[in-house]
């Protein structure tokens, strides 16, 4: 191998250039930021009828953050998988806006 690469073998290298592992703790870093946020927008919810029950969307929440994001941070942390963990990672944030959005039409909405 002289270091030269063929044609063929650029997509390859570009590939292995590619930072998988970074990419993986931006997803990562967006999802568990954007967790945090929801937090704050659940405590700005209209109060509806008193009750409280919109804290109860916390738990869903916290469980997309549990099962995709906390093994993410473990995975880059280690250096284990980077496109297993930027794929999960990035399935977490589709799970978010699928819930997020579901969540956003069950919320009380602000009277002007």
């Amino acid at each position: 191998m002289n270091g030269f690469a063929d044609c063929g073998d650029q997509s390859i290298m570009a590939l292995d250039t590619v930072n998988f592992r970074g990419i993986a703790a931006l997803i990562a870093a967006a999802g568990t930021l954007f967790w945090l946020y929801t937090f704050y927008a659940i405590a700005h919810v209209p109060p509806g009828d008193g009750t409280g029950f919109q804290w109860l969307a916390v738990f869903p929440l916290g469980m997309v953050f549990g099962l995709f994001f906390l093994p993410a941070w473990l995975l880059v942390a280690i250096g284990r998988l980077p496109r297993f963990t930027a794929a999960l990672a990035a399935c977490g944030l589709i799970a978010f806006a699928v819930l997020w959005a579901q969540l956003l039409q069950e919320f009380p909405r602000a009277a002007l």
